[in-house]
């Protein structure tokens, strides 16, 4: 029997390559599904573990023991018995120890404080230091909020009184130290850290033999490596800890184990992408089994003659079903084989790269048991189509033509794969695109519009063939005829459709999902690079940019103040259309700083002498004190100034303004009155040293250049020829500020108005001590870093109008693309201190590594290899029929007809309609099955995704369909024309 079937393999190369190609691509889908997902799997854990803060990625152990004046024994026992009950491999821990001390300033009088003193593993090579490394016992490093707080510095002496010991510990300071990588992994044990009072004082180890600090705390820290952060080569992290728990507990021993949370994080990253390969994998293996049973029903004419003569010689039916199998085991064989490095080289080139070393083992095995399962399920389907036929009597087995169309059975799967397509449908809309039917419909729905269509193009060119016949038009019959009555057009067909559909959508929902991904990085960042800085002030934030880059078009300084609601956005508004990446969503680029230089402001002289002279006439009972409140122009000090022993009657009072000489000067934000009774008229301000007026009397009685305050009891102010009228009574209205910004502040509101805002009183919290109004400019769904609920205003209105009262918030400087890196260093020439430096296009990448996103590339490669199983399909119909239509071509010849040009004419017709099919199979799947791009996972959506199904995903799709099945449908007629010659 198996003789008889590697025969009949031989006498039918053609079908049984063409079977070869099928089984080779359904086992080269399921080893790069394999070897990509463990691929993907590890760099999605990767991307999650380095996102997570370090402190979840370090394990700590701590023990009160006594030392015995021996700590690094203790230290080495403590590594040692935590190796024990933690097996971890590769982890190298970083030892220390810890005593607490109290320290009393007996200089400056301040109360006692926590001032532990430690010992760290290393710990030079992560921090700055100013002076020298700790070397000899008693030598310490101090920190630089140490030094600044306490006044020590290099080369002092100081005392502790160790917790728990007589008397005290004389150290000296060798230096101090500033730390470099404060969200590393070293820094994480909360240990050696201030924990409220003074950062610890690091000495060396010896320092720990003193009697004093016998009784330490000591300290293990290890760092997770990250191949068992990922669960590489399936390792249990969790299982391990879980288990180390108890065992640390009868030691008495403190485990901090942080990982519990970013291990399943990691695992729920894992099983993402298991879903996402296995969606795009199940529905390429789905698609290639059909086409293995539709080639299997089309090239089953010779094996059904076959059968039939062995029935007549008395074969079993399960001799017959051998005979089949055994004629299909050598090209699925074949195609496992060759399909396993296939799939390799392609998961390499879809992935750029392969699994981890530690995987490849695994890998390998999980693929061959894949492919295993893949080529049973094809064998099955093959053997199954067989013995369907088989169960035909003998005169039906033996008879070479095909008998008539069953249209009820063909009809019946065709309105159930329709039910399914609205199933899935109903599930993708009610239960999410994730649900088990939902991944599948957008396929099925291809599926159900390419099984239509079929319909459609039979009947057409059933109608068409029949009117080109009888009006003599042959060519045009021929053609249409052998579309229409060639057994398995339809299918085949429709197989082009699904493919050619299925291409457009995935080309459609990568790219849209590319756009999504760096949209989302515009909106959260607002610019192509943003700098997060530490500076003294918003004013110091903005003079340092300004200064930096004074042509305003490559910097921009920016405050993201979140901790009010709903949260501000200050920008430096001029520089906003230069610098800040705008989408339409966000309103008109301009129209704040439109808003803000609309308001004239009065020009005010700054103050750079080191003195200041008030002239001014002091009323019977008015305050005996005047105070200034100003505030320097480029670091944002401010400061309050006092023109004390005011009499009665016209005089002239001078303060010492020294800070202002400093440049770029100071600018005069308001006057109090001391105490608050009486009043008086300020009727001119000048400098001193250098001399020079700052407000005459004329500016000073302008109404528009004073305010008072905004909220309760205020101050009453007024003008006359002489100047400035203040007077205040009783203990509120105090203070009169200075005007020199657009008040009410301009804003632009993103969201609902605040539940406080009632009718034109809008009010912000957040530009100074008391309540601001604001003016609503304009209006945006969505707002730059904020999102859809926030205010955009511009930062130096908002803080001119907060004066000293600097409210803090989260300082940025965002920069235009393609800014140099020397711009970044004058930056840091002028005082702001570099935090963090991200960039739009590292945050797309960024999300490209999560959840399903990841998976998108596979998505687009089994797309690719349907098609493939498309075309070959394309190569089996052809062969399939290629005897009965040689000979139809030889009697037509005979009867002097050429009726070759037909037959190219019936592939170029099957092509072209597959290909207009697939793409309009694609428009109707994409609303109906609510096709989007990828979902983000964690739910983001704050500006509308991305259209999937634009013009070049299904030009892309178009032109690969009809180049890959142009040449397949080429090739099959070729054959079958070299074969009528």
């Amino acid at each position: 029997m198996y003789f008889v079937s590697w025969g009949a393999v031989r006498r039918r190369t053609t079908q049984a390559v063409l079977l070869t190609l099928l089984a080779a691509l359904a086992a080269a889908a399921a080893t790069a599904g394999t070897w990509y997902g463990l691929t993907v799997a590890s760099r999605a854990a990767g991307a999650e573990v380095a996102a997570r803060p370090a402190a979840e990625r370090v394990i700590t152990v701590h023990q009160r023991a006594d030392s015995d004046g021996d700590p690094r024994r203790a230290l080495d026992e403590l590594a040692a018995t935590t190796r024990g009950l933690l097996p971890l491999p590769g982890v190298g821990p970083v030892l220390g120890v810890e005593h607490e001390t109290i320290y009393t300033d007996k200089l400056h009088g301040y109360a006692p404080s926590g001032l532990p003193v430690a010992y760290r593993d290393d710990l030079c090579a992560h921090v700055r230091i100013t002076g020298a490394c700790p070397s000899t016992p008693g030598t310490v490093l101090i920190s630089a909020d140490v030094s600044r707080r306490v006044g020590l510095r290099t080369g002092d002496f100081f005392e502790v009184r160790p917790e728990g010991a007589v008397g005290t510990l004389r150290l000296g300071v060798s230096g101090v130290y500033t730390i470099t990588d404060t969200d590393g992994p070293y820094w994480t044990d909360e240990l050696f850290t201030a924990r409220g009072e003074l950062d610890p004082a690091f000495t060396t180890l010896d320092t720990f033999r003193q009697p004093q600090l016998g009784k330490p705390t000591l300290a293990v820290a290890v760092p997770v490596p990250l191949a068992l952060l990922r669960g590489d080569n399936n390792y249990d992290l969790n299982g391990v800890l879980n288990a180390a728990g108890p065992k640390f507990a009868s030691a008495q021993l403190e485990l901090d184990n942080p990982t519990g949370e970013l291990f399943d994080a990691v695992l729920a990253d894992r099983r993402t992408v298991l879903v996402g390969v296995l969606a795009a994998l199940v529905q390429v293996l789905l698609l290639a089994w059909f086409a293995l049973g539709l080639a299997g029903r089309l090239t089953g004419r010779d094996r059904r003659a076959d059968a039939g003569l062995l029935k007549l010689r008395g074969a079993t039916g399960g001799g017959l079903l051998r005979l089949a199998a055994g004629q299909h085991l050598v090209p699925l064989g074949a195609g496992a084989v060759l399909g396993l490095p296939l799939g390799i080289g392609a998961s390499w080139l879809v992935a750029g790269e392969l699994p981890v070393r530690s995987e490849w083992w695994l890998a390998l095995l999980v693929a061959v048991g894949v492919i295993l399962l893949v080529e049973l399920v094809g064998l099955a389907v093959l053997v199954g189509v067989d013995g369907l036929a088989q169960r035909a009597p003998v005169v039906a087995l033996l008879r070479r033509v095909a008998g008539a169309r069953r249209d009820r059975r063909s009809r019946f799967v065709d309105v159930f794969f329709v039910a399914l397509a609205a199933g899935a449908v109903y599930q993708a809309r009610s239960g999410g695109p994730d649900s088990p039917l939902g991944i599948a419909a957008p396929g099925l729905v291809a599926l159900a519009v390419g099984l239509m269509l079929a319909r459609f193009l039979r009947w057409a060119a059933d109608r068409v063939g029949g009117v080109a016949l009888r009006a003599g038009r042959l060519r045009l019959g021929l053609t249409a005829v052998q579309v229409s009555r060639q057994p398995g057009t339809d299918r085949v067909f429709a197989l082009l459709v699904v493919a050619v559909a299925v291409l457009a959508l995935t080309t459609g929902g990568l790219a849209a999902g590319r756009a999504e991904r760096a949209a989302r990085a515009g909106v959260e960042l607002g610019a192509a690079r943003v700098l997060t800085v530490g500076a003294p002030s918003r004013t110091a934030l903005e003079y340092a940019v300004r200064q930096a880059d004074p042509g305003g078009k490559q910097a921009m300084a920016v405050v993201v103040d979140t901790g009010a609601a709903p949260a501000v956005l200050a920008v430096d508004s001029p520089r906003l259309a230069a610098v800040a990446t705008w989408r339409p969503e966000y309103g008109p680029v301009g129209a704040l700083a439109a808003a803000v230089s609309a308001v004239r402001q009065p020009s005010a002289t700054p103050i750079t002498g080191r003195t200041l002279a008030v002239t001014l006439n002091r009323d019977a009972a008015g305050p005996a004190l005047l105070g200034a409140i100003l505030q320097h122009e480029g670091t944002g000090d401010g400061f309050r100034v006092e023109f004390r022993g005011l009499r009665t009657g016209p005089q002239t009072a001078v303060a010492d303004v020294s800070p202002c000489a400093v440049a770029p000067g100071c600018r005069l934000v308001g006057w109090q009155l001391f105490p608050a009774a009486g009043g008086l008229t300020v009727r001119s301000v000048a400098q001193r040293s250098p001399a020079g007026p700052v407000l005459s009397g004329a500016q000073l009685a302008e109404v528009s250049r004073w305010r008072a305050g905004f909220t309760g009891v205020v101050a009453r102010i007024g003008v006359s020829a002489d100047g400035l009228a203040l007077r205040a009574s009783g203990s509120s209205g105090t203070e009169v500020y200075a005007v020199d910004a657009p008040l009410p502040v301009p804003v632009v509101l993103a969201g609902t108005r605040p539940e406080p805002w009632r009718f034109d009183d809008a009010m912000s919290g957040r530009f100074g001590g008391t309540a601001t109004p604001v003016r609503v400019v304009g209006t945006a769904p969505v707002l730059p870093v904020l999102g859809r609920e926030g205010l955009l205003t511009d930062l130096d209105t908002a803080r001119r109008v907060a004066g000293d009262a600097d409210l803090g918030g989260t300082f940025q400087v965002w920069l235009a693309p393609g800014v140099p890196s020397s711009l970044v260093d004058a930056l840091r020439d002028r005082g702001l201190q570099v935090l963090s430096d991200r960039t739009a296009a590292a945050r797309t990448t960024a999300l490209a590594t999560e959840g399903r996103v990841i998976t998108s590339s596979f998505g687009l490669f089994a797309a690719g290899l349907a098609v493939l199983v498309a075309a070959v399909m394309i190569g089996v119909l052809a062969a399939a029929e290629r005897e009965p239509q040689r000979a139809l071509l030889r009697n037509l010849g005979v009867q002097g007809l050429d009726a070759s040009r037909s037959v190219s004419a019936g592939a170029v017709l099957l092509v072209v309609s597959g290909v207009a099919g697939g793409l309009l199979a694609a428009l109707v799947a994409r609303p109906i099955a609510n096709v989007t791009a990828p979902p983000f996972p964690d739910g983001w959506r704050v500006i509308p995704p991305p259209g999937v199904l634009g013009g070049p995903a299904l030009a892309v799709a178009a032109v690969v369909g009809l180049v890959v099945f142009g040449i397949a449908g080429g090739l099959s007629v070729r054959g079958l024309r070299g074969g009528v010659k």
